[in-house]
């Protein structure tokens, strides 16, 4: 076999036959007893270094181990991993040469080709840490309301009434706790390469992506958008346009929400996992018993690699009087006043007449936004004094301002919530609040409201699973630990997810499984800090960044920085669109990209360009040299790249350019 056969997309099982051809199998004596038919574990790394499968030994025990993990040979005892030693192994009798659940070959380049790539450094920006006033570590779990068609359709995929958990399989290859985005695709990708997984999810499979965040809320910030687009007299008056008459119906805003959630839910559902993609589902709350067991629901599922993928909860602040009015509310108790999280937020069915938001992160301001554009009386509540503390600061102020123009009340400088408690007073069918603040100067105020979003955060699910038993080391308000290839402190044991990372997004915890997978079940060495990480705020204007800020570049060397306006973006101007720019930072000498700020409109769209370029390794001017259709809002990128050319042609270039056209004439 050639030493290019991983790259040359040679299967596994012709691997497999190879090895089985060439490693001697006879009976072997030990201790006056004999073993039938075995093979020794330093011979076997012999042949997979002299038939070229690996190139050192090291990497022959890592493919020794993966196929005693896929059950293609074991110890003659069961009582050790594969090693580099006077061991005796067995092929497992009937193993087949198949190892796909749809019969097809499986390349090794489909699995080690890497997520991410080695670079001089991570460009990844320093995360705000968490707040410091005390948190209570309130696991919150909602249930979906109401019941209408639209969510028992939901239910009825994400957490069956009738459904039958399957009975535990010998030993799984990969155990995933956790059935949000990062649980789906280290289960989906895991089953995907022919082994042997078990998925276990205790509230709804999706996690909070379809049931309480991404899904659900540029649903309700799509219909926002619609209505703001028609109600804005000013800017229809420009165009020659009148809409009169446009009125909102908050109930049927809702409706929609829950119909469209519920058509996108099968892509998650448990039906789909079970029956298309091979993997036992088990619905039920997960425990450890020891670094290779979890118990659910009275079975024990033993396993070689596990993945820990719980997610998060919101986190309620220290508030006199909110843990009990918030207990009250979810239990329905009469005359409880509305608090809600994300995760409860989607079952309201009238539009509140007053609405607030602790917290100014992407969350609050989404929503506040929204309901503000539907007609609430809106405050927003923070601390330091602005909005979305990790984006630059005339960014924050760009959308704070146009939240504002929209009738969006800031209430930033609080110093502490005091209190919150029950007027007695109702407003429609709304409780009414009252809220006391201390703000920074000392001065006191009172605050009236109908309902209130909590988004202050959030809370690493890590309680009761045990995790002690299993070795693995968390903090219960950073998560699980983990190194950068995403293992815990318990061999074999990963985590992914809003349970171990302050990178909270979708996006993040797909691509951290897809490390996992290549980490845990290949022998890969993908890292997490090599991830080039975007992210968008779906305001209007959207927010995007990617890469590093100006103050972590500073940390690193000089930094270039370019800006374009959208005011002087044709498509920007033709759309009405002009508010925001494009800014780029490179590395002084160089036109390396190293972090990126988009605001204005579309702007989670426009940053994948970039981050694209960063990924690929190309500089600002590759991407300057890429030709864009006109007009487009993207040519501002293009834009940016041409004026980092142009201030690089320095006075010596200048005056060497004008000696060269001299001779021209």
């Amino acid at each position: 076999m050639s030493s290019d056969s991983v790259d040359s997309g040679i299967g596994i099982d012709e691997i497999v036959s190879a090895f089985k051809t060439s490693v001697v199998v006879k009976d072997r004596k030990h201790m006056l007893k004999t073993y039938k038919k075995c093979f020794v574990g330093s011979e076997a790394v012999d042949v997979l270094v002299r038939e070229d499968i690996v190139s050192n030994r090291k990497d022959a025990v890592a493919v020794g181990q993966l196929m005693l993990d896929q059950g293609i040979f074991h110890h003659v005892l069961r009582e050790h991993q594969f090693e580099d030693a006077k061991l005796f192994y067995q092929f497992t009798e009937g193993h087949g040469e198949k190892v796909t659940r749809d019969g097809s070959k499986v390349s090794w380049s489909d699995f080690i080709k890497p997520v991410t790539k080695e670079t001089d450094e991570s460009l990844q920006p320093a995360m705000p840490a968490s707040a410091a006033t005390p948190e209570i570590d309130f696991n919150i779990s909602e249930q979906l309301a109401p019941l209408d068609e639209h969510n028992l359709r939901l239910l009825d995929s994400v957490h069956p009434s009738a459904w039958q958990d399957p009975k535990a399989k010998p030993k799984y290859h990969m155990v995933v706790i956790g059935a949000g985005t990062g649980g789906l695709v280290t289960a989906a990708g895991s089953a995907g390469v022919g082994a042997r997984v078990a998925m276990i999810e205790k509230n709804l499979l999706g996690g909070d992506c379809l049931n309480y965040g991404c899904v659900p809320s540029k649903a309700l910030i799509s219909a926002a958008k619609a209505y703001h687009s028609v109600t804005n007299q000013k800017g229809l008056t420009e165009m020659g346009i009148t809409v009169e008459g446009a009125t909102i119906d908050f109930g049927k805003v809702m409706e929609r929400l829950r119909r469209l959630r519920a058509d996108i839910a099968h892509n998650d559902s448990a039906e789909r996992f079970a029956s298309k993609l091979g993997v036992d589902v088990y619905l039920g709350h997960a425990k450890f018993l020891d670094k290779n067991t979890v118990e659910v629901n009275g079975q024990k599922l033993t396993f070689a690699r596990c993945t820990i993928a719980t997610g998060g909860s919101p986190r309620l602040p220290d508030v006199s009087g909110i843990k009990e009015l918030f207990e009250a509310y979810h239990k329905k108790e009469e005359g409880a006043p509305t608090i809600v999280t994300n995760e409860s937020i989607f079952n309201l069915t009238e539009l509140p007449p007053r609405f607030a938001a602790i917290g100014n992160g992407a969350i609050g301001l989404e929503i506040a936004q929204s309901m503000t554009r539907f007609g609430s009386e809106t405050t927003v509540f923070g601390r330091g004094g602005r909005i979305m503390a990790k984006e630059d600061e005339d960014i924050a102020k760009i959308l704070q301002d146009q939240m504002a123009s929209e009738g969006t009340n800031f209430e930033l400088g609080v110093e502490k919530y005091v209190s919150l408690k029950k007027t007695g007073r109702t407003n429609g069918s709304y409780p009414e609040m009252e809220m006391e603040v201390l703000l920074k100067g000392g001065q006191s105020k009172t605050f009236l409201f109908d309902a209130l979003l909590v988004a202050a955060g959030r809370t690493p699910n890590v309680g009761n699973l045990d995790l002690e038993k299993a070795a693995v080391k968390y903090d219960k308000k950073e998560g699980i630990l983990v190194n950068d290839r995403l293992e815990t402190s318990s061999k074999g044991i990963f985590a992914v997810g809003d349970c171990c990372t302050a990178y909270k997004f979708t996006h993040v915890a797909d691509f951290m499984a897809r490390i996992v997978i290549r980490n845990s079940l290949f022998f890969g060495k993908d890292k997490f800090s090599k991830l080039i990480i975007p992210w968008s705020t779906y305001t209007e204007p959207e927010v995007a960044h990617v890469g590093l800020y100006e103050q972590d570049i500073a940390k690193k060397g000089q930094v270039v920085t370019v800006q374009k306006d959208f005011a002087d973006n044709d498509r920007a101007i033709l759309e009405g669109e002009t508010v925001g720019f494009v800014r780029i930072h490179t590395l002084k000498g160089s036109d390396k990209i190293l972090g990126a700020s988009i605001i204005g409109a579309n702007a989670g769209n426009l940053i994948s360009e970039l981050t694209l370029a960063m990924n690929a390794g190309y500089g600002l001017g590759s991407v300057a040299s890429v030709i864009h259709p006109y007009p487009t809002q993207a040519e501002a990128i293009r834009a940016a790249g041409d004026l980092l050319n142009k201030n690089r042609l320095t006075p010596t270039v200048r005056a060497v350019l004008r000696q060269v056209l001299k001779f021209q004439n």
